[in-house]
């Protein structure tokens, strides 16, 4: 990357995404996840181990893999998406039409942190003794609560969506989405029974969830937010995003295997690209971070400031 003016949206109409390039890395995904099921049933423990660690991987690499099909940017054919996004739903916990509508709505209202569902719940309010002390112990300690949360609160939660969506035929989709994956994890575990299941997945599904909470809580906390107070509000164009959103840098072999993910700025200013061309992209954007100092810097203040306030307040170069 390099420091200059950002590319125009016109100037990177070249970065579309292929079926082949799609294929290749939805194949990579399913490779990867039936090697570590298979090392994961092992009865050696050292083997049980490195399945569990590469487990964790592929469920992070499906949750990316969500992210691009909610978008319709892994294939150039848009019919693909669907198939292999119920698929993804199936391994990130999150109902797929569920997501790809409040992730939209998500990218919609970046910037008003009130309007955009996904970030409404850690707008600045008084907190109580309770509530303070449970989000002050799950950050010190790695408890990922907010990875629960955004999952419970903004694909789960059915009074919320409905509020959210009011068009009938929508709320319907939303419905079946949620009870056709209930069905289907509620087939899974009759099949496979509850101490095989918990042995097989158990350790990666909570090591997946601690890593998606570093992501999420990554990409906007603490980041400075507009409050529209509930007044009538524009959302801010995608390339005027960056300012709100937060990139990691991690090693480039990991931000390849999970099709970039990490580049949450680029990926806001231009959310047609896909995840595996967004490294194409030649611009430094401005609050990209070493994954390894934010986590420090960012641990090192209590939960209730990190989530409820904002580096302008608290002066936290994160």
């Amino acid at each position: 990357m390099t420091h200059g003016a950002a590319p125009t949206p016109a100037e990177l109409v070249h970065l579309r995404p292929t079926d082949r390039a799609g294929a290749l890395v939805a194949g990579q995904a399913i490779v990867l996840t039936t090697i570590a099921l298979w090392f994961s049933v092992q009865p050696r423990w050292a083997l049980w181990r490195f399945g569990q660690v590469l487990l964790t991987i592929a469920l992070v690499q499906w949750f990316a893999l969500l992210h691009e099909c909610g978008h319709e940017t892994l294939f150039r054919t848009k019919r693909f998406h669907a198939p292999l996004g119920y698929v993804a739903a199936f391994f990130s916990l999150i109902p797929f039409y569920n997501w790809k509508r409040v992730h939209g709505r998500h990218h919609k209202w970046t910037g008003w942190q009130d309007v955009d569902p996904t970030t409404a719940a850690l707008v600045p309010r008084p907190l109580g003794r309770a509530e303070r002390l449970l989000v002050n112990i799950c950050w010190k300690f790695w408890i990922p609560l907010f990875a629960v949360l955004y999952r419970l609160n903004n694909f789960w939660n059915w009074p919320r969506l409905k509020e959210l969506f009011v068009n009938p035929p929508e709320r319907r989709r939303l419905a079946v989405d949620m009870i056709g994956l209930l069905a289907t994890y509620g087939a899974v575990m009759a099949l496979a029974g509850p101490a095989l299941l918990f042995r097989t997945v158990g350790l990666a599904l909570l090591a997946t969830l601690v890593v998606e909470d570093l992501l999420l809580l990554s990409q906007h906390t603490h980041v400075p937010q507009q409050v529209s107070h509930g007044e009538a509000v524009r959302p801010f164009p995608a390339i005027e995003q960056e300012v709100f959103t937060r990139s990691l840098v991690v090693p480039r072999w990991l931000s390849a295997l999970l099709l970039h993910i990490d580049a949450h700025e680029l990926h806001h200013m231009y959310p047609f690209v896909p995840g595996y061309k967004l490294s194409a992209i030649v611009y430094d954007t401005e609050n990209e971070i070493d994954c390894w100092t934010w986590i420090r810097r960012a641990r090192a203040l209590p939960g209730e400031v990190f989530l409820f306030q904002n580096r302008r307040e608290t002066g936290a170069d994160i």
